[in-house]
């Protein structure tokens, strides 16, 4: 496995070889920098470490900065680790999305979109209670009844209520790769993917 640490740029959409307009979303991949390779002898497992964006030693830890200068390359914002990594890479080497092959599928990462505390209607799609009649007023968009009160007496775990919406790790299998633009770092995957514009991503093959 292969992969690269990217941001994301936005939504566009091209016209596919049978003319259809396919919705794709834009991706600035790379270019990372190797920044620890780490062996099953001395971490117990096989993974290379990169690390992509630049950020100011202003800003940047003193343990940090150390960590960099090892690799010979100035301070990163974000790094992440890509297990059993294809092909020989050394510290300090630059990988850019030439590793992707065109008409590759890849598996992209992300934080989606925090929405905040939320009702269960719109954090689980429940329909509401009953209709707008009948007496009620303030019912529609309650979760319901949430179970027995004589036996368990108590709420089973995993039942779906309100809570904090949003804001996880997504990962979004099996996007196609419709167009890479080496020049400007640039991928263009079909469909949509997780998190808002300039958000980090990481994209395995």
């Amino acid at each position: 496995m292969s992969g690269l640490i990217g941001k994301k740029i936005g939504m566009t959409s091209v016209f596919g070889a049978d003319g259809k307009n396919i919705p794709c979303t834009v991706i600035e991949a790379g270019p990372c920098v190797v920044t620890q390779i780490k062996t099953p002898e001395k971490d117990g497992y096989s993974a290379v470490q990169i690390a992509y964006d630049e950020k100011s030693e202003k800003h940047t830890g003193n343990s940090l900065l150390g960590h960099f200068k090892k690799a010979g390359t100035t301070p990163k914002r974000y790094i992440a680790e890509i297990r059993d990594f294809e092909g020989e890479v050394n510290l300090g080497d630059v990988i850019t999305l030439d590793i992707f092959p065109d008409d590759e599928w890849v598996d992209v990462t992300g934080i989606s979109k925090g929405k905040g505390f939320q009702g269960v209607v719109k954090r689980h799609g429940f329909a509401g209670v009953g209709g707008q009649t009948h007496g009620q007023h303030n019912r529609q968009r309650k979760p319901g009844s949430l179970g027995a009160s004589s036996y368990p007496s108590r709420v089973f775990k995993g039942k779906r209520l309100p809570g904090h919406t949003g804001n996880e790790r997504v990962k979004v299998l099996n996007l196609k790769i419709l167009k890479k633009i080496p020049e400007n770092n640039l991928l263009l995957v079909k469909g949509s993917i997780p998190g808002a514009k300039g958000s980090y991503l990481i994209i395995e093959d």
